[in-house]
């Protein structure tokens, strides 16, 4: 038991450079708190003691803003870090190295008493505010952007972002593990990049064809402009 509570505050200065001490670590963060706290609950409900295990968890939800039902299963090395708002369900199930931030939600979408919350595989990270709903498997090494709502499964090593969570470019373990947040995917703008790209070599052809059978048309200037106005657009916000 010493060794694993030694392993839970090894994991905070591993992953937050904010930490100074053991002390600062034991007592000013509540993420390390509700999962000790969640230990204990867990292990009275695994015993079929329901009720002082949910008045345990309700405790710490009080202490920590932390809302983790003693039900769900967390594995080893998990850190949620600043932790406010965060709500984990009865039946969601946890990998080791999982990290995740505020306002993050494991909830169910099912009112039968059956597994009905996601199932977070080893090395995830989860971003601020990010909503994952019902039994969806989110695998190993995986990402899920800020803000984003997932509602369906979430392959090996992928990114996830948007709403509804659309699959982006994946991330290697090492950038997951450096906290590359500003590199996070817009599978939409790269959509949108891609179809203009390929008007582009069209517009292109048919000036050719155009110019092959003697055909002079003008440009329109407004569509032109148009069209550069939405290209510094998206290269903007995407830090281009």
């Amino acid at each position: 038991m010493l060794e694993r509570l030694k392993e839970d505050i090894q994991t905070i200065f591993a992953k937050d450079p904010a930490v100074k001490n053991t002390l600062e670590a034991i007592l000013c963060y509540p993420g390390l708190n509700a999962i000790w706290f969640h230990r204990i609950a867990h292990w009275f409900y695994e015993k079929r003691i329901y009720t002082i295990a949910r008045i345990i968890s309700h405790s710490s939800r009080h202490f920590t803003g932390i809302e983790i039902h003693p039900g769900a299963k967390i594995g080893r090395r998990v850190f949620i870090d600043h932790g406010m708002g965060v709500v984990i369900g009865e039946t969601a199930e946890i990998g080791d190295d999982v990290l995740m931030y505020q306002g993050v939600v494991l909830g169910g979408t099912s009112l039968e008493k059956k597994k009905r919350h996601p199932t977070i595989g080893n090395n995830v990270v989860i971003g601020a505010g990010a909503i994952v709903l019902g039994a969806v498997n989110i695998a190993e090494n995986a990402r899920i952007g800020a803000g984003s709502v997932v509602i369906s499964d979430v392959p090996s090593g992928a990114t996830v972002v948007g709403v509804p969570g659309r699959i982006g470019l994946g991330f290697t373990t090492k950038e997951i593990q450096a906290l590359e947040h500003g590199k996070l995917p817009d599978p939409i703008a790269d959509t949108i990049r891609f179809v203009m790209k390929e008007q582009e070599k069209m517009d292109t052809r048919i000036k050719k064809l155009e110019s092959l059978q003697g055909i002079v048309s003008q440009a329109d200037e407004q569509v032109e402009e148009k069209k550069r106005e939405i290209e510094q657009e998206f290269n903007e916000g995407s830090g281009i």
